[in-house]
């Protein structure tokens, strides 16, 4: 089996998203967001939607894929930030 361009993009997706799940899991289970940094997530779902329509401008699906999932995540956890430093007192 040769190894392709695709099929590195495939496993550095795979990598990358899969590493995030557990804190987006656990903060989605606690709606905890006390530890996490509002500039840091918001520049990060930013950054995460900016490779999302670079990915969608090239077609790879590698990146689109990661990216979709990533995205919804980490706004998931940006919304509960937002809310709990915005509305919750």
């Amino acid at each position: 089996m040769e190894i392709t361009p695709d099929i590195i993009g495939y496993i550095a997706a795979v990598l990358t998203t899969s590493s995030f799940l557990p804190q987006a899991i656990l903060t989605i289970k606690t709606r905890d967001t006390d530890s996490l940094s509002m500039g840091m997530y918001s520049l990060f779902t930013a950054g995460v939607f900016c490779w999302l329509i670079y990915g969608l401008y090239i077609a790879d699906k590698a990146i689109v894929l990661a990216n979709i999932v990533t995205f919804i995540l980490a706004a998931t956890i940006l919304s509960f930030k937002v809310y709990n430093h915005f509305l919750k007192k």
